[in-house]
């Protein structure tokens, strides 16, 4: 029994020995996007498939997971539930500064990566509804997006400014972005909000139904826009032929923000510098995999930051002459 006993330890000790030979051991990382239908989810995929590349490299496996939007990906990176997630610059500054769904609370371990696509609140309505403007709304069936969703926070932002009470002058609904399509094409909503960059599964899936739609214009937001310096004029792109069976065949003027990719102060220099520094070094390829990230460039990746960059990013930038 003895000499069993001592030759599984040795047996042990060679495979300890393997493993540090072999090695540091894997990290394993998670990207919290959106729903599959919008673009969150695509960039997820696209910085994940860039960092699995070189696994072996950097010891870091990174995969996706749909979730709820802005504000749950918020919340689960600074539990540490997940590594990096994509959120709106309204929803970052809010955490940052302890606003909205963080009313007092202010998120001092969030962290800033880099920014990405502008997002533009899209307000798709049935031809037959009768909503050509916000006023219009009223007593309408509306999605306004469904809880710790970035789009719910600006529909309401938007609402209130437009002095409609979604809870009195609304049939109000909170569905996933997702969702949204099918009910309008089944008649059993009229309208619904998305913030999302162009072009977007989710409005294609909208204008290609045998129920007309178009894109009702978010006008008369001047207070708005100066009371939360997140929020910006906006204009969707309908001229380019990018939902050609829409109704609309205008430009639609409304207002938007930038997408963000943020992460915890916990989270390793090691693992955030690998990130920036995939993406960065590969951005001409990184603009191909999605339309919305067409215009992107170094420069426009540091706009839209609110909480302070992660040290790994910073290291990242002042190395490639992007930060002095």
């Amino acid at each position: 029994m003895k000499r069993i006993f001592v030759a599984a330890i040795c047996l042990g000790l060679l495979v300890g020995c393997s493993r540090t030979e072999s090695g540091p051991k894997r990290k394993f990382v998670t990207i919290g996007t959106g729903g599959v239908t919008g673009v969150y989810y695509p960039v997820g995929g696209a910085i994940s498939k860039m960092i699995n590349r070189k696994s072996a490299e950097y010891g870091i496996r990174a995969s996706v997971e749909s979730t709820g939007g802005s504000v749950y990906n918020i919340n689960a990176v600074l539990t540490g539930d997940i590594e990096f997630g994509v959120a709106q610059s309204d929803r970052q500054y809010q955490a940052w500064h302890g606003e909205a769904d963080w009313d007092g609370t202010p998120q001092k371990n969030l962290r800033s990566v880099f920014s990405l696509h502008p997002e533009i609140v899209t307000l798709v309505a049935a031809d037959d509804s009768g909503i050509q403007s916000l006023a219009d709304l009223k007593g309408k069936r509306v999605n306004i997006g469904n809880p710790g969703s970035g789009h719910r926070g600006n529909a309401l932002h938007i609402l209130a400014a437009a002095g409609i009470d979604p809870d009195k002058d609304l049939r109000a609904e909170s569905l996933k972005a997702a969702e949204a399509p099918k009910m309008v094409q089944d008649d059993r909503i009229d309208a619904f909000f998305y913030t999302v960059g162009h072009p977007a599964g989710t409005i294609q899936e909208a204008t290609s139904g045998k129920r007309k739609v178009h894109f009702v214009p978010i006008v008369g937001m001047e207070a708005l826009l100066e009371k939360h310096p997140y929020y910006a004029t906006a204009i969707i792109p309908v001229e380019d032929k990018l939902y050609p069976m829409a109704s609309s065949t205008k430009n639609v003027v409304s207002i938007g923000v930038v997408t963000t990719f943020v992460t915890s102060s916990t989270v390793s220099d090691d693992v955030v510098y690998a990130v920036v520094k995939e993406v960065f070094e590969n951005l001409d390829e990184f603009k191909k995999l999605h339309p919305a990230l067409g215009n992107l460039s170094h420069a426009s990746m540091r706009e839209g930051l609110t909480a302070p960059l992660h040290s790994g990013a910073e290291r990242y930038y002042r190395e490639a002459g992007i930060l002095e």
